[in-house]
């Protein structure tokens, strides 16, 4: 059996792998694939060993709370109310952390200090950071769980550090009421404490607010389908639900209505938009007997079809499944953070009872043993590792935003630098997306290519078909008045006809001329050769014989060859994936300068297209901006979306190229691959400084050099940890891409 679970309370990547594993140990469960992105579990499971209430008890056990209701909108509002909930700790925070700072720092940095006593200063920093740690108290109940199960996530390290500098820090309040004189000289870490919260509130607030975003590409894919239909029953017309629509229904849909499932046209022709599904932006022509999907839009006429797939039949729904399926996947590597987090905490604490328990052993005094115990725990806290990668990330993605990238997600910095393959889809991406006149042949000796233009934009201007606006638009810039039109006459489907005049014109399809029994013959190869080229032709007629063609077509973005020159040298393979036949897509591509094609690939299928290049060993890299490239996006290691595309195809990619210039593919992996190497740089200082700290501060020098290293001197190289992280992060901005 196969179960999805919507689970709230995972605080990180780690709490993902560690109920992952769990879920795993359970005999009967077969796989269990855990999202931390989209807090769902996957679970497939034998029931005749493992029940349902049982898996749902180990998630229970483990401290995750699973939300029993299936619908979205509530599993939304459920989400909505964790980043509310999620961003009033954050202000509370910094309130009474602004403050805090101010106490413990001002003197330091050369500001007036308050003229208070050192007593009242530290009775302030202690009330400021208790009403902190009080408002983040979650991160307490997670990080002393985790510990208790022995498997420590990054909660557990901020619990760590913050209680052993939080409580040294309150001894030294208690015995400076006590005995003042003895600890004249003793530092408090209050502000140690405190500020790290601050800055893990303001880490996990937009964590959350990032992870809903992966929600909203599906909210909105389920909106492209229209709430109602309109079905004909003993020849009346009555509107309904969409979920009671049924198979064998005959649904009308009349000019500028979406299409609300899949059918068969009975009645009538029109032009259909399929952008949204196909991702082609020359509206299909459509006639009886020919299909029609959902979620499309219906432009020119009105048409009756039978419903033939509804419900999570119909080719949208499979694509709202493919996005879903897709964005449930973990990343494919764990965040550094918690991989150092798992055998670090525990590590540091054994460390520092090991430290106490010898020193104690060795005859010296319980406050020698405790300092040495304490300082273990200070030099130890986190708050570099805590930094390391809030910081590096603000600095790579301001620069990102500077070049007009906008980087989304860790996912996308861990994988950017293993990406070795990237596939690009054809319209809205390296092409325009709209069609534009090409050229104007007159097939005519008496008529010049202007006088065609004229005529034919004359017989446009009066129609709404796309193809006639890109006529018409391309006569208004060269300044044509249109000639007067007569008896004129739209046929949905194939093109128009008038009289200019008062003589008879054709404009429009093939077909259209073969039903007017046009001679076509010594002109049938000049049009199939443009057709091959990939461009659309209207031809223009009268009195049974051609006048002329006019080509429209998809351009190419400027410097798209230079481009995927710039990817080859690079040693990255790229592919061009598109829905036209094989000719016009080798066409485009050769322009383009890519040697790989998908050609003829629908929707459902791009994702596929992207699984099989993964299953070869590929990092594979999708660009694309449909609704259409939205599974395709998901599927792949790291989704780049145009701005200038659908909000599915933004919403689900995790690099999106703001200017929609595709020379910042390459500056966007660029600037992900030197964001990542910041972050490992800062990890790994990070971690040196403690791993040299530690044996310092448990005493390592004192016997050759009488010193032991208090918790005041640890504080300070914990500080300058942290300083070196936020440098090497700020150093960032003098690159250059």
């Amino acid at each position: 059996m196969k179960k999805q679970l919507n689970i709230q309370g995972m605080h990180c990547q780690s709490c993902a792998v560690n109920l992952e594993k769990n879920l795993k140990k359970e005999k009967g469960v077969w796989e269990a694939s855990v999202s931390f992105a989209t807090e769902k579990a996957n679970i497939q499971f034998d029931e005749g060993e493992v029940g349902l209430d049982k898996i749902e008890k180990i998630i229970n056990d483990l401290g995750f709370k699973i939300i029993k209701s299936r619908n979205r909108k509530k599993i939304a509002k459920s989400r909505e109310a964790l980043l509310k909930k999620q961003r009033n700790k954050l202000l509370v925070s910094a309130l009474f952390g602004l403050p805090l700072f101010y106490l413990a720092m001002a003197k330091m940095i050369g500001l007036p200090g308050l003229d208070v006593s050192q007593g009242v200063n530290i009775v302030l920093q202690f009330v400021l950071t208790t009403i902190i740690m009080g408002v983040n108290y979650e991160i307490y109940i997670s990080g002393i769980k985790k510990l208790i199960q022995r498997s420590p996530n990054m909660d557990s390290l901020v619990e760590t550090g913050t209680l052993a500098a939080y409580f040294y820090s309150l001894a030294v309040l208690v015995m400076f009421f006590i005995k003042p004189e003895l600890i004249a000289n003793e530092h408090v870490y209050f502000e140690s404490a405190g500020l790290i919260l601050v800055f893990i509130a303001l880490g996990k607030y937009l964590e959350t607010k990032t992870k809903g975003k992966t929600t909203k590409a599906l909210e909105k894919l389920i909106g492209l389908q229209p709430k109602e239909a309109t079905i004909i029953k003993n020849k009346k017309q009555s509107k309904i639900l969409i979920e009671n629509v049924k198979k064998g229904d005959s649904i009308v849909v009349f000019p500028g209505e979406k299409i609300p499932v899949d059918g068969v046209i009975q009645v009538g022709a029109s032009a259909v938009d399929e952008s949204m599904i196909t991702g082609e932006s020359v509206p299909v022509n459509k006639k009886t007997g020919d299909h029609v999907i959902a979620g499309t839009i219906n432009q020119t006429s009105q048409i009756i079809f039978k419903a033939s797939k509804v419900g999570e039949e119909t080719m949208l729904a499979g694509i709202i499944k493919t996005v879903e399926e897709a964005i449930s996947k973990r990343a494919p590597i764990q965040l550094l953070a918690d991989r150092i987090s798992y055998y670090f905490v525990p590590s540091v604490m054994v460390i520092a009872v090991v430290t106490a328990i010898i020193w104690l052993l060795l005859g010296h005094s319980f406050v020698f043993a405790l300092t040495a115990f304490v300082s273990v725990l200070i030099i130890a806290c986190p708050c570099s590792l805590g930094l390391a990668t809030p910081t590096a990330v603000m600095m790579g993605t301001g620069i990102g935003a500077k070049n007009g990238i906008l980087i989304k997600s860790s996912k996308a910095l861990e994988l950017a630098k293993k990406v070795d393959t990237i596939v690009f889809d054809k319209t809205g991406t390296i092409t325009a997306g709209k069609p534009r006149v090409n050229k104007i042949l007159s097939l005519d000796k008496n008529l010049s290519q202007s006088e065609i233009l004229k005529l034919a934009f004359s017989l446009e201007s009066r129609s709404n078909h796309p193809l006639a606006k890109a006529v018409v638009k391309y006569g208004q810039k060269k300044r044509l008045s249109p000639f007067t039109v007569d008896d004129f006459k739209e046929i949905p489907g194939l093109g128009l006809k008038g009289k200019i005049n008062k003589t008879k014109y054709l404009i429009g399809t093939l077909e259209l001329h073969r039903k007017n029994n046009v001679e076509l013959k010594d002109n049938l190869k000049i049009i199939k050769k443009h057709e091959n080229q990939g461009k659309t032709v209207i031809i223009l007629s009268k009195a049974k014989s051609v006048l002329g063609l006019i080509t429209l077509a998809d351009t190419l973005k400027r410097n798209v060859a230079q481009v995927m020159d710039k990817l080859a040298k690079e040693d990255i393979e790229v592919f061009l994936l598109t829905g036209d036949n094989e000719k016009v897509a080798r066409s485009i591509a050769q322009k383009a300068n890519i040697k790989k094609v998908f050609s003829k690939i629908l929707p459902n299928q791009k994702a596929e297209k992207i699984k099989k290049l993964q299953k070869k060993g590929k990092t594979v890299a999708m660009v694309g901006d449909g609704i259409n490239d939205a599974p395709a996006l998901a599927q792949s290691d790291l989704g780049i979306a145009m701005s200038s595309g659908t909000d599915i195809a933004i919403e689900t990619g995790e690099i999106i190229l703001i200017k929609n210039d595709l020379e910042d593919v390459a500056k966007a992996i660029d600037i992900s691959k030197f964001t990542l190497k910041k972050i490992k740089q800062n990890l790994f200082w990070a971690f040196v400084y403690n791993s040299i700290g530690i044996p310092i501060a448990a005493g390592a020098l004192y016997p050759l050099t009488g010193i032991l290293l208090s918790p005041t001197i640890a504080g300070l190289a914990m500080a300058f940890s942290s300083v070196s992280v936020v440098l090497n992060s700020l150093s960032m901005k003098y690159k250059r891409f």
